[in-house]
């Protein structure tokens, strides 16, 4: 089914029917999406999948967006429909291509991360990464929550099976024991959890706003580590200055982004057939943890 007509079924089931042109938009790695018109009110941002998923993903999504607005004091989209088929959001806008637009947006990160600090690593409900359950199960121990349900979590998925073999599944193995000599130990603090530069947008007075959550109580810099190592544009290079600055961030923390990254790219090849170079990477971020012969 054409995915203009699988999505004007699902606005009609979820009680949309003013519904004019539907434009398909790209940038999105797992769902179908387009940009609405309607005849009696304004257009809105649309998104399903082309086949169901046995979940509530777009509640979840949509309950994210509301943390991130209401705790955390990020700019979001209005939720117009959040049901299982379909999402219907307020339309946001192109990024403005400048550095001001990433400073300001440095300043909203940091307070989001800064003023919403947790005792527990998790969130009362799992969420989604796409189409897989992101596990959210508390925990009072960081490196134990990270390893069991950002690392470990995806060895079992058949494509992260087959891509990986023995030695880097025991190399990541390796690495999740000496995560606390790794990493810092940092408190938990409300995170996006999904924050690559696409899931930056704009509102129509240039503020920065952010779509896609997969929100819990993380590590801040799982966030920082999405944007850092995602080729961020060009005139994002302030906002970690400014990030890091506002958070008293220690100037190693470049080091630490390519294994704090690893539990994006193992959902990515757990996902995609076409895994945009995720097993190459993972598998270069793993050779200092494999045995040596």
């Amino acid at each position: 089914m054409p995915s203009t007509v699988l999505l004007r079924e699902q606005l009609s089931r979820a009680g949309i029917r003013d519904v004019g042109a539907v434009t398909p938009v790209s940038g999105g790695l797992a769902a179908i999406a387009a940009i609405v018109d309607r005849t009696d009110a304004p257009p809105v941002f649309v998104k399903t999948f082309a086949e169901a998923v046995d979940g509530d993903v777009f509640i979840a999504e949509a309950a994210g967006l509301a943390a991130l607005r209401e705790i955390g004091g990020l700019t979001t989209p209005d939720v117009v429909v959040a049901g299982h088929e379909v999402l219907v959001l307020s339309l946001l806008h192109p990024r403005p291509p400048d550095e001001d637009f990433w400073e300001r947006f440095a300043h909203a990160l940091a307070h989001l991360h800064t003023s919403t600090t947790h005792p527990r690593f998790g969130w009362h409900r799992d969420t989604w990464l796409g189409r897989r359950r992101q596990v959210n199960t508390w925990s009072g121990d960081g490196f134990a929550f990270f390893a069991e349900h950002r690392l470990l979590r995806w060895l079992s998925e058949p494509r992260v099976e087959a891509a990986l073999g023995p030695a880097d599944r025991a190399a990541l193995q390796r690495l999740c024991t000496r995560l606390p000599e790794l990493l810092p130990d940092r408190p938990a603090c409300l995170t996006h959890g999904d924050l690559w530069a696409q899931n930056v947008l704009a509102t129509a007075d240039g503020q920065a706003a952010v779509i896609d959550p997969a929100v819990s109580y993380m590590w801040a810099e799982v966030d920082l580590a999405h944007l850092w190592t995602t080729a961020p544009p060009p005139e994002s290079r302030r906002f970690f200055d400014v990030y890091a600055e506002l958070t008293g961030l220690d100037p190693g923390w470049p080091a630490r982004m390519p294994i704090i990254q690893l539990r994006q790219h193992l959902a990515v090849l757990a996902q995609f057939d076409d895994d945009w170079g995720a097993a190459e990477t993972i598998r270069a971020t793993l050779a200092p943890f494999r045995a040596r012969a």
